[in-house]
């Protein structure tokens, strides 16, 4: 038998058995993913919006714990939406007796304003999402060149190279990644800072080594 929450109330087969909320209400949980939403450079760029819906569990305390997507629209947003969800952990309210292997489903929503997205079509956006999800391949043959640069073949950097400096991975980019990582810090978010420095490293760069050893040890 499935049991699973829709932000408010839990389902088992068709009958109504607890409640689970957060804090400060609904309102309150759409207040909290405003002000802590750090929208993605690259979905922000290309008017990608949408809803992302995050399965997760709760312990006895509230505390988020096995969080996964249920529907994505596009990784960053997919990535930021979990990041999200993470940071709500310790703002739930359970019942007593409450079952901690309910799954409870959330929507977070991504709209942008002011970014001259109405002019943008459904299929240049779908274009954008294609080109995002071919360029996260190039991406990760990067990460994965640094992660393992011992073991590279003799001119293998020289091709990497010539990859970042295709995808746009200049200093400029990085740099807003660790302006990123800042902002994350700022919200408390040490996980998800130290994901994003440690993304800078692995992308062949030194910039962020001392906001590692500071923040990520």
């Amino acid at each position: 038998m499935i049991k699973f929450i829709i932000f408010g109330l839990i389902f088992c087969s068709h009958f109504a058995i607890a409640q689970v909320q957060f804090k400060s209400g609904s309102a309150g949980f759409a207040t909290f993913l405003k002000n802590n939403t750090i929208y993605p450079q690259f979905s922000k760029q290309n008017c990608i919006q949408g809803t992302v819906s995050i399965s997760f569990k709760l312990d006895e305390s509230g505390n988020v714990y096995s969080s996964k997507i249920i529907k994505g629209i596009i990784s960053d947003l997919d990535d930021e939406a979990l990041r999200l969800v993470r940071m709500s952990s310790g703002k739930w309210q359970v019942p007593a007796g409450y079952d901690t292997t309910i799954s409870v489903i959330v929507p977070v929503n991504f709209k942008l304003s002011g970014y001259d997205c109405e002019g943008k079509s459904n299929a240049e956006i779908k274009a954008a999402i294609v080109a995002y999800e071919a360029e996260e391949g190039l991406t990760n043959a990067i990460i994965n060149f640094y992660k393992n640069q011992s073991q590279a073949k003799p001119g293998q950097e020289a091709q990497i190279l010539a990859i970042k400096s295709q995808l746009g991975i200049d200093d400029e980019y990085l740099d807003g990644l660790i302006k990123t990582a800042l902002k994350k810090i700022k919200q408390g978010d040490k996980q998800g800072a130290c994901e994003d420095f440690n993304l800078v490293k692995n992308l062949g760069s030194d910039k962020a080594d001392d906001y590692i050893a500071k923040y990520c040890k």
